[in-house]
């Protein structure tokens, strides 16, 4: 026995050695891969999607970090947002580069590969699935709704504030640990949790659904539920309830200042309501076959009964489907509740902007997605293996190389996404192109502001004078085709 201990040791610092090997292989994998997707964007421009308001026309911001700024940034509700930190960020960017926007861009870019790391090691720590974590965080990181948080440097904001999602997600799996440390120890990286959720919140509000979030990490995968019961672990997400609900209260009062909470009380909740169910299935269709995303959907001036339908006919089942499994496979119901549960801010059920849905929307939620598919497949290979002991290998590849398959796939499919935010023109003409599924008048009057900015005249007048016959009666659209008519001398399209 004296004579195994030495060699059960210098194993077990082997294979310790072996997995933190793996695990920095992985996490360098995953970094090359979504650099490697989001290379471009160092020769992309700003866009004029709100990039002038967060960026190249904001004063604050154009000066960099200042004494004034800051005071600016914690004070304003400017674009109808308070968000500090993420203005902080711009002004850093500001700062550092000036307004060449391929340093804003890269900055956006890292963000995104920290956010896929930081998922990867928070799954890892909680779970310690090296290869199911690290296929959730590739998907994470490459897919094609990723993008527009991504490429467009005015959605800063998704990424800085998934970034202390993550980190919160990573400081509460230490305090929630089984084997738990010492009161003092064990308070400071509970005080650390919230303090890291304090400034997400403070980066975009939406990461209010964060105590929700950590409740379900309760139930799985650190199975703190049947440890503790449920009362203790929801008293300890009061402080996070506060938070949330002060960020809740100083969004909506800065939105409908801003004007940007519209809607409310003159479309009928009734629609709002079927908007958001048929939109919580599009996402759905998206991360399954993401192909004509764009910048932009319309809200729809009625949703036909079928669709509503069949949304709810595939929402409920999948919702039954989870809770069916809860006992044996919680990890669905988790992924699924996550999905549901982060999505609810953004909804639509207030209307705030004016689009039904948008992709950004996307980028935390569909980690839940990721989860309960990931250890779901993982879970029905291993069954199959067992079935066929004498080639077990052959069940088990098969997950591997689907994953391996779709996420090279999903890279391919992004990096060509991350092409149509190029420029103003490049964005705008995609969404022309895909006239079912965005709002066609915004589309053309964007590209005709984008096109007259560069000089081409004539094409912008066509977009514009298309924008009027789309709605006659707006006066936007009439007035700046008459005021390009008048700087060209009517040169263009004849009315």
């Amino acid at each position: 026995m004296t004579c195994r201990r030495p060699q059960n040791g210098l194993q077990a610092g082997a294979s310790s050695r072996r997995a933190r090997a793996t695990a920095i292989a992985i996490a360098l994998a995953l970094a090359a891969l979504v650099l490697a997707i989001y290379a471009p964007v160092r020769h992309f421009d700003f866009v004029q999607l709100d990039d002038p308001a967060y960026i190249t026309e904001n004063p604050h911001v154009l000066r960099g970090l200042t004494l004034d700024g800051v005071r600016w940034a914690f004070t304003t509700g400017h674009a109808a947002n308070w968000h500090p930190l993420t203005w902080l960020s711009h002004m850093l960017d500001a700062e550092l580069f000036g307004v060449a926007p391929g340093p804003h861009h890269l900055t956006s870019v890292l963000l995104h590969a920290l956010n896929t790391l930081l998922l990867f090691g928070a799954l890892l720590r909680m779970t310690g699935a090296v290869w199911r974590s690290a296929v959730v965080a590739a998907l994470f990181g490459v897919h094609p709704l990723r993008v527009e948080s991504v490429a467009w440097v005015a959605e800063r904001k998704d990424v800085l504030s998934a970034l202390f999602w993550l980190l919160t997600l990573r400081a509460y799996a230490g305090f929630a640990a089984p084997a738990e440390p010492a009161a003092p120890r064990r308070g400071r990286r509970y005080a650390l949790a919230l303090a890291l959720f304090a400034l997400g919140l403070m980066a975009k509000p939406m990461l209010v659904t964060l105590p929700f979030t950590l409740l379900l990490l309760d139930w799985w995968p650190l199975g703190r539920l049947g440890r503790t019961g449920a009362w203790p672990l929801v008293r300890e997400k009061i402080p996070f309830v506060a938070l949330a609900a002060a960020s809740s209260a100083v969004t909506l009062i800065v939105q409908e200042r801003g004007g940007a909470v519209s809607a409310v009380s003159s479309e009928p909740f009734a629609l709002r309501l079927e908007n958001a169910v048929v939109s919580l299935v599009a996402y759905l269709r998206d991360m399954l076959w993401p192909a004509g995303l764009t910048v932009i959907y319309p809200f729809p001036e009625s949703v036909p009964a079928w669709q509503a339908a069949g949304a709810c006919l595939v929402l409920g089942g999948i919702s039954l489907a989870a809770w069916r499994l809860a006992r044996s496979h919680p990890y669905v119901p988790v992924g699924w509740l996550w999905y549901l549960g982060t999505l609810l801010p953004v909804a639509g059920l207030v209307r705030v902007g004016l689009q039904a849905r948008a992709d950004r929307y996307t980028y935390v939620p569909l980690i839940g997605i990721f989860i309960a598919v990931v250890w779901g497949g993982a879970e029905l290979a291993a069954r199959a293996g067992a079935r066929f002991p004498r080639r077990p290998a052959l069940p088990a590849a098969a997950p591997a190389l689907l994953a391996a398959a779709s996420i090279l796939a999903l890279a391919a499919a992004a990096r060509h996404q991350v092409g149509y935010w190029k420029d103003n023109v490049t964005l705008w003409t995609r969404a022309t192109v895909l006239t079912l599924r965005v709002d066609e008048f915004e589309a053309h009057m964007s590209l005709g502001a984008a096109l007259a900015a560069q000089g081409r005249s004539g094409e912008a007048l066509r977009h514009f004078a298309e924008a009027v016959r789309l709605r006659p009666d707006s006066a936007e659209a009439r007035r700046a085709e008459y005021d390009l008519r008048r700087q060209t001398g009517g040169a263009g399209v004849p009315r």
